[in-house]
């Protein structure tokens, strides 16, 4: 049986939609009525895992799943040991650097050194800034990271932007970005060299759909 971890949220509802589109169909698992977090497919060959997008890569590195679908920038954060199969297209976003609209800085590198910047994606964060020679001081967050600059905890932050309303509503705007992120599927690798086929077969049905490699 394939197992698949599905994101909670923003990219649930695209996912299923894929793996509907190349045979299994999940759709039960978005429900408003459903409380399983494990739920089988309509033709009971397959099952889906609800996780926290955070967690996809967790249960498909450690083999409790086969197969997942996760933003990139999850992937670029946590670097767990997962294949990146295909780039899916949807759930699209930018990873970005931001700063309050009355402060002066327009790039990156204007932040002055040692400065602080608060983030829920240090490791990008400091990839980010290590490449561009700029000691700064990070600060992790968990929560709304736009309270950094409003409140003077740090001077800038590094977060997803998708509209860019929640900045402009906060005040904020954002000066630079570190990539662009999409839905991913990833797959786990000792499962994709024993496969007999199967996992081949559905990572085909869904390349068909029109989308590339990732």
């Amino acid at each position: 049986m394939i197992t698949v971890a599905l994101p909670k949220g923003a990219l649930l509802k695209d996912s299923v939609a894929r793996f509907a589109a190349a045979g299994l169909d999940f759709k039960a698992i978005t429900d408003p009525n459903n409380r399983l977090l494990m739920v089988p497919s309509a033709c009971g060959r397959a099952r889906a895992l609800l996780v926290r997008n955070g967690d996809v890569p967790v249960y498909v590195a450690y083999g409790q799943a086969q197969l997942g679908v996760v933003g990139y920038d999850v992937l670029r954060e946590q670097q767990r040991t997962v294949a990146q199969l295909l780039d899916l297209g949807f759930g699209g976003c930018r990873m970005a650097v931001a700063v309050k609209a009355s402060s002066p800085y327009r790039r990156a590198a204007d932040l002055p050194a040692h400065c602080r910047v608060a983030s829920k994606f240090t490791r990008c964060a400091s990839d980010f800034f290590g490449a561009l020679d700029l000691p700064v001081d990070l600060i992790h967050l968990t929560g709304s990271v736009e309270l950094g600059p409003l409140t003077g905890i740090s001077e800038a932050i590094v977060d997803l932007v998708a509209t860019g309303r929640t900045l402009k509503d906060n005040g904020l705007i954002a000066i630079e970005d570190l990539f662009f992120s999409t839905a991913r599927l990833i797959g786990n690798p000792l499962a994709l060299r024993l496969d007999t086929g199967l996992l081949q077969n559905l990572v085909a049905a869904m390349e068909e759909q029109g989308v590339e490699h990732a």
